[in-house]
Parts: C-alpha cells; structure tokens; sequence
C-alpha cells in the first residue's frame, strides 16, 4: 500500500492550529491539530473524509478504522460510488475562518470540505463534505450556500479574504477612521495613536485621549475577527458577544503620561489573546498581567464597570455589534476571589460597583 502523502499544510494566523490535506491510493482527508503546547486542552485531531479514491466499499471501512487507516466512507453516504481523482497540490486552498479555530478546503475554486471552529471546542469531531449526501459516522453532507450554513460561512470567509488582499479597497483605513471618530465624539480628539500588531494582520492600534483630569486609552482593530468559542457558547445569539474592544482610563492626578501608557500598554497582549490562546473575553473575566500597577496583580473585563461613562456608540463590524469591556486593575485577593468559586467574577465585579469604584482608575484598597 502507498504510503499517504501531505498534499498541503498551513498553520492559522496565530500558529496554534494547523490545517493539513492527506491522502493516500485509497482516501483523501482534510485534517486539523493543534500545536503541541496546546493539546492537552486540545488532545484530538479534527479530521474530515473529502473522496475515495478506490470504490466506496458497501459497508463501513472497520478494516481501515481496525488497523488504524483513515476510514473510506461507505457506498450509501457517497455522492460518487467510483473511484474519484488524486488531488492535485496545485489546485489546492485551505482558507482559515475569521476567529482562526476552523478551516476549509477549496480545490480549483469549488468548496470540497470544512472543519467549524466550533466543533474543535467539543468531544467529538464534526465536518462536512461536499461528496457526502446523508449524515454517517464520518461526516455530514456540505450542500450548498443556500441549504448549509457551514458553506454559506465558507463562502463569507473566502470573500473576507479576498477583501483584505486587495490593496485598493483595504477595509482598514475605514474601520479606523469609524472607530476614533466614536471614541473622539465621546472623549474628544485623539492625541496619540500606537499601531500594536507589529506589522502583521489583522492591524490593530491604541487610541489616545485625555480631558482635564484624565487619560483615556482604546483599542480598535481587534474587532475585525469575532473571538474563539462564541459560536458554541453562544448558539444563536453570538453575533451579540463575538466582537469586543478594550478600554482603560486612568487619573492625571495620580500618574504622569508616560505612565499612563505603561499601565495602558496591557492592553495590546490582551487584544490578541482569544486567538492566542483560542479562547474569548467577556463580561467580568479575569486576567494576570506584568505591567498592571505597583501592588496590582492583573484586571478584571468590563462593561458594566464603564457604565458610569455613559453609554459609547462604536459602529458594527461586519454587520455586528461591538462590545466596549474596560480593564480595571485588581489585587490578587480579589482575582483568587473571582476565579475561585462559580460566578466569582461577577460577584466580584458587584463588589466593585458597590464599592463606588469608577472606570477612572485610582488607588484604592481591596473589596476582597
């Protein structure tokens, strides 16, 4: 038997998972792993039948599943009963989903196969093929756009991709331009701009503002991806959660503008954390950070907390909302807290709240 072949490989933006193409004289696979550091959260490979390519046996492929073979997809599951073609490399395109968890497998243009990001969040592995016609063990049929959201979202992803490969209609000058204008409607001009994504996609940046008594710090740029997870968190609801961007204020009374920035200047690790570390931000989560301020272990994530600020109009992304979370320091009593017992991030934020603790950061002692 011929010994399989990888016919394509390449790792989503951040590096953590890597999408492959195998196939040997029998099948052709579309598979997703994740990097090493990671699979003990992530131990199982998501892997997706794409075409036989022998006969597609009548019964289930236990000889293969047996001796520890990628399995041929059986006769009543197959569009094509006969052998299909290799793939050829050359016609091959692994297109990575916009929160960078699933893929998709493209050949001479037409959409072969996708892995969901989501299904990588759960314990078994769910795909879907365009060379399947009914629900089995291996995967489930992809369609078409018009009868399986799966190839609708694939054929969203490819068009996104298109868009920030043009040069010439870039969406970023856009989306930056809408994002300090809201911040500026709300805090005035910005007087400072801090580009943080070291010159790779997606771009990302720091907007500065201050009034008289404080300096105000906003990130834009990290909405451009909806963050890990969501989708499956969320169900139908996650278009409301799947996008955020990040504030943090602080008092000129208690700092100078250098330290200012410093203090601000967590908020670029935690702008790209959801894809980093495949995960997500939300509403009362905590966070360890080095440059947190003398006595501060990390931040709490809030909007709630913001609230005394009224309420900020950012504009949709994609044609979704975006949240506002501000990051607000918090002493390690108060994250042992929050992360030690159900809900402790919320119970902890109400005692925040309840405190008279405003977003404007001050020194302050701990409610815990």
């Amino acid at each position: 038997m011929r010994q399989s072949e990888i016919l394509a490989e390449i790792s989503n933006d951040k590096k953590t998972l890597t999408a492959i193409v195998e196939q040997d004289e029998r099948v052709v696979y579309l598979y997703i792993y994740a990097r090493e550091d990671l699979r003990d959260r992530f131990p199982r490979m998501r892997g997706c039948w794409v075409r036989n390519l022998s006969p597609a046996p009548a019964e289930d492929d236990n000889f293969a599943l047996e001796h520890g073979l990628p399995p041929m997809l059986a006769a009543p599951f197959c569009r094509c009963l006969e052998a299909e073609a290799p793939l050829d490399p050359a016609g091959i395109q692994i297109l990575w989903n916009e929160s960078d968890d699933g893929a998709a497998l493209w050949y001479h243009g037409l959409l072969l196969a996708v892995i969901p990001g989501w299904s990588l969040y759960i314990d078994h592995s769910v795909s879907y093929s365009a060379g399947c016609i009914q629900q089995n063990p291996l995967t489930f049929p992809l369609g078409s756009a018009s009868t399986n959201t799966q190839y609708a979202l694939a054929d969203k992803t490819r068009q996104f991709w298109r868009d920030w490969q043009n040069e010439e209609h870039n969406p970023w000058p856009k989306l930056q331009r809408n994002f300090i204008a809201s911040y500026e409607q709300r805090f005035g001009s910005a007087v400072k701009y801090y580009s943080i994504d070291q010159g790779t996609w997606p771009p990302m940046a720091i907007s500065q503002h201050e009034d008289e008594d404080n300096y105000y710090f906003f990130t834009l740029g990290m909405s451009i991806r909806p963050m890990p997870q969501i989708e499956l968190i969320y169900n139908d609801e996650a278009e409301a959660h799947r996008r955020i961007e990040l504030a943090f204020s602080v008092g000129k009374e208690y700092v100078d503008e250098a330290n200012a920035v410093q203090m601000a200047s967590a908020m670029s690790a935690y702008a790209q954390l959801p894809w980093e570390t495949l995960s997500w931000l939300g509403e009362a989560h905590t966070l360890l950070s080095p440059v947190a301020p003398l006595g501060y272990e990390g931040h709490i994530v809030s909007a709630k907390l913001g609230e005394p600020l009224g309420k900020i109009d950012l504009p949709q992304t994609y044609g979704d909302p975006v949240n506002l979370f501000w990051i607000t320091p918090i002493f390690a009593s108060e994250i042992e807290f929050a992360q030690g017992r159900p809900n402790g991030g919320h119970e902890l934020v109400a005692l925040l709240i309840e405190s008279g603790l405003q977003p404007v950061f001050a020194p302050r002692s701990p409610v815990i």
